[in-house]
């Protein structure tokens, strides 16, 4: 008998729990089926980051000859970055 997954006050503590849980104590992944998400937003977190005003600026104008915010691109690059960082990792 699988245990009963317990009730979350939020999504930290949901995070916690299953960062050091059996997950196959819970749930019988044998019956799972594979679903898609479309309109699943991941959850954001706002930072504060200073950058050089060139390094700005350079982002500003790539972003404009790409018809998008530079915040998005910025988003885009870094994305970029960490997966060539995990495949070199693996």
């Amino acid at each position: 008998m699988k245990k009963k997954i317990p009730n979350f006050t939020n999504e930290d503590n949901e995070r916690k729990f299953w960062a050091t849980a059996d997950s196959t104590e819970y749930l019988d992944w044998s019956t799972g089926t594979r679903k898609k998400f479309p309109n699943l937003r991941p959850t954001l977190k706002t930072i504060s980051l200073r950058l050089p005003v060139s390094m700005i600026e350079d982002l500003k104008i790539l972003a404009n000859q790409r018809d998008v915010p530079y915040q998005s691109l910025l988003k885009v690059f870094l994305a970029e970055r960490l997966a060539s960082e995990r495949r070199t990792q693996s």
